[in-house]
């Protein structure tokens, strides 16, 4: 294995706005053989999501950032090509913090196996990985929808958006999905069965709101932040939920992070506005696994990833995120 090469991306600087090709370090080094309790594997596919932004920036957050010099940290899938782990064998597929690189050589620590012929690699990053597992337990256990609530989600069209408005609708909501562009709009309604979509790039959002949601809005869940969750906080239901699983529209800022101006709805309206993080509930994936399987199963939730090839293309890849190039699930595939 030393005569091979591992391409990897390093984390060279803290990016102050939008991050670049120079924010890393592109290298290749000598690719290593596993000790006792490590495993090798040829990455496959990594996950590109918004929350990479976040990991990039130094102080406190609920994961440790990625330290300078480091290979940027990346959620994947792979195969394992060698092993000294009992629990894992040579052709085993893993699930696991890969990092941004050809292969992962070390400890798998909280990987788990997945199976290829269960479903498509790219699925176990999206509605079978971290992006179905956050799209299930944001909605369920902090939206907490009843049937007939009305559900508004913003990033609607992206990956963890698309699958809580697929299991919102499962609930018996009725579902409005915020997204820019026809496209995105048309996909919510004319595939996935939402009630309604509202196009931010050319509606006005307050007066879509409202077009849409006349008895307001019981559930909302924010990928967003920023103008986007003031406009909905305007149009709250009494005793309305907001779940606050993003801000992509703030992870990019060279100013302070935007605040909620309309915040005294919640007072008002005596509505509860509360932080996710998916690792949380990580004690209940396998179950929550199983229920999104049988959905797909049946065809009562689709999943759709937006693989781009080649891990030489990661830094600008990752960048349709902020664009909003993306259509599902961004998947980079090594």
């Amino acid at each position: 294995m030393s005569t091979q090469l591992n391409r990897q991306f390093l984390l060279a600087k803290r990016p102050t706005g939008m991050v670049s090709r120079e924010t890393f370090d592109y290298v290749e080094k000598p690719l290593g053989e596993p000790g006792n309790g490590q495993i090798l594997v040829k990455n496959l596919y990594l996950s590109l999501d918004p929350a990479m932004r976040g990991w990039m920036n130094e102080g406190k957050s609920y994961i440790a950032p990625v330290g300078l010099g480091d290979v940027m940290r990346a959620l994947g899938v792979g195969e394992v090509v060698a092993s000294k782990h009992p629990d894992y064998n040579v052709g085993d597929h893993v699930n696991g913090a890969l990092g941004v690189q050809d292969y992962f050589l070390g400890e798998p620590k909280g990987f788990y196996k997945v199976d290829p012929k269960r479903a498509p690699l790219p699925v176990y990053l999206s509605a079978l990985g971290m992006t179905g597992m956050t799209a299930y337990f944001a909605l369920l256990d902090v939206g907490a929808p009843k049937a007939g609530d009305t559900v508004v989600l913003s990033g609607a069209a992206g990956a963890v958006g698309s699958i809580a408005g697929q299991i919102a609708k499962l609930k018996g909501c009725r579902v409005i999905g915020i997204a820019g562009g026809k496209e995105k709009c048309a996909y919510l309604t004319d595939e996935l069965g939402f009630d309604a979509a509202i196009d931010y790039k050319s509606e006005d959002l307050p007066e879509a709101l409202k077009r849409e949601c006349p008895k307001g809005v019981d559930v909302y869940f924010d990928n967003v932040g920023g103008d986007t969750l003031d406009a909905v906080l305007g149009r709250l239901a009494p005793k309305a939920r907001i779940v606050i699983c993003g801000a992509i529209s703030q992870y990019n800022n060279k100013e302070a992070v935007k605040g909620p101006a309309n915040y005294l709805s919640l007072l008002v309206n005596r509505a509860r506005m509360e932080g996710f993080v998916v690792m949380d509930h990580a004690a209940n994936f396998a179950s929550a696994a199983a229920e999104i399987g049988g959905w797909l199963a049946e065809g009562k939730v689709k999943s759709r990833e937006h693989i781009v090839e080649g891990l030489e293309t990661f830094p600008e890849s990752l960048l349709k995120l902020f664009k909003g190039e993306n259509f599902g699930k961004l998947v980079l595939k090594v």
